[in-house]
């Protein structure tokens, strides 16, 4: 099969896929919207993988083994296949196809909050197809829900990407359509889609087409068109950003919702044991003992990333806490050094419980309002237009009462562009975006900055495909360049 695998199809009730007479009441599609956004946050931790790990943010030390270390080494090929099946996104695409098409047959006491359910649930779909054709290119194209489980039916070949992008742009367009004036958030939360939410995508998924599909200025157009349109968000102290009391900040678009006895997120692999750390320094010689924390060591930012963050006016340095062995100061930053252990990332720390435990419960933003800034000023960069007024936007908040001397000045596309890129390494560490960041610039950006890929190995933007997968769909064939 080319979609599914046995636990995709693990769906109640049991002799069918979709339960005739549940699309009945409005009470239901709620349930329904509810059931997919639990399901949407299961796939957070693939989401960033796709978009962060192959960059070279990571790849440094760590105190435990690391994870993911095929793909920060780009080690991708015939047998080394990373998320197999499509991630199984095609699971989730089904409850989504399921709540589009009968969704509009259920009456609603306020037919605004039925149209604003359907907004939300084409803009989650579109964001899916988006990160499936940044991540595989050409892949099946599936707007049905599963009716019954026909192994031939199910046989589907990869649609071209452009038909793919094609399908996301009618998804966002008819997501704005439901949407239509109705700026508001779903019971005030940005946990759920909105607007805003299909704005921000639309701005995200237009610079794509336009740089990596060739759809040139009349997409940067349309891109910046959609970020200008976002309203009601704005920049907010970066150290108000993060923990689980700022989660309703001004500044998150959309969100995916950890809560205690519900799911915890994927950070804490980004931290260590509290046993290991104990008797190491930060940066500041200050000791780590005493330091509550309870994840893992499995990922390490390069010295690069740590060169790149190594100014102490811009608060962003402290996304990271250095560690070392010899309580002593280690400011700046020095490459290499010995005594340097490894890392803690901050942002996502989580908060420190009654019972003397961490606990991972911090939403993560899939976009923000600095995203939208820095996308707008690509966007105005792609049409030769000066971005600085976005860039310094984002760097005033990052150096608040030492911004004077930081402002940057418009300078050429080229300059612009390595400019943006910066900004964004340095602003959305462990938020996912570095990697895609760098398949949209176009040109050779990807393969300067991330060492373990090289220009003659192109076709490895997209990943390959399983053998199991071909074998058993005779439809599908294997991405370009892997054969």
């Amino acid at each position: 099969m080319g979609f599914f695998t046995a636990c995709d199809l693990d769906m109640q009730p049991e002799s069918e896929l979709t339960y005739n007479g549940y699309w009945e009441s409005e009470e239901a599609v709620k349930a329904a919207h509810v059931g997919i956004y639990a399901s949407y946050r299961n796939y957070a931790s693939t989401l960033w993988q796709m978009g962060e790990l192959r960059s070279d943010i990571w790849g440094g030390n760590t105190i435990e083994s690391p994870s993911g270390q095929d793909l920060i080494d780009n080690n991708i090929s015939t047998t080394v296949v990373h998320f197999s099946s499509w991630a199984n996104f095609y699971g989730l695409l089904h409850y989504v196809n399921d709540f589009i098409k009968n969704v509009p047959n259920v009456t609603f006491a306020d037919e605004d909050e039925k149209n604003h359910l359907l907004g939300q649930v084409y803009g989650i779909r579109a964001q899916i197809y988006y990160t499936m054709v940044k991540a595989w290119g050409d892949v099946p194209i599936s707007t049905e829900p599963l009716l019954e489980v026909n192994l031939e039916a199910l046989k589907k070949p990869r649609s071209p990407k452009a038909e793919v992008m094609t399908q996301i742009k009618s998804d966002i367009a008819q997501s704005l359509q439901y949407f239509g004036s109705d700026n508001s958030l779903w019971l005030n939360k940005n946990v759920y889609w909105s607007k805003a939410a299909t704005l921000a995508l639309k701005g995200d998924v237009y610079l794509w087409s336009g740089k990596v599909l060739g759809g040139g200025n009349a997409d940067y157009t349309e891109a910046k068109s959609a970020l200008s349109q976002i309203a009601g968000f704005d920049l907010v102290d970066f150290g108000s950003l993060w923990g689980q009391d700022n989660e309703n900040n001004d500044e998150f678009i959309f969100a995916f919702d950890y809560q205690e006895d519900q799911a915890s997120n994927f950070y804490a692999s980004f931290t260590g044991r509290a046993v290991d750390l104990a008797s190491l320094f930060d940066e500041e010689g200050t000791t780590m003992a005493g330091f509550v924390v309870n994840g893992a060591s499995r990922y390490g930012p390069t010295d690069k990333t740590l060169l790149l963050l190594d100014d102490e006016d811009d608060q962003r340095q402290s996304t990271f806490i250095r560690l070392y062995d010899d309580g002593a100061v280690h400011v700046p930053y020095v490459a290499s050094e010995g005594a340097y252990k490894g890392a803690v990332l901050t942002k996502f720390l989580g908060i420190v419980g009654d019972d003397g435990a961490r606990k991972n419960y911090n939403n993560v933003p899939l976009y923000r309002y600095a995203d939208v800034l820095l996308l707008l000023a690509e966007a105005k960069n792609n049409l030769s237009e000066d971005p600085s007024a976005e860039i310094n936007a984002v760097r005033e908040r990052a150096y608040g009462e030492n911004y004077a001397g930081h402002e940057y000045t418009n300078g050429s596309v080229e300059e612009n562009t390595q400019a943006i890129l910066d900004e964004r390494y340095k602003e959305f560490i462990g938020e996912g975006k570095r990697w895609w960041d760098l398949v949209r610039a176009g040109g050779s950006y990807v393969f300067d900055e991330v060492a373990s890929l090289d220009a003659s190995e192109a076709y490895k933007i997209y990943y390959s495909i399983s053998e199991s997968m071909i074998a058993n769909d005779d439809q599908l064939e294997q991405t370009d360049g892997y054969e």
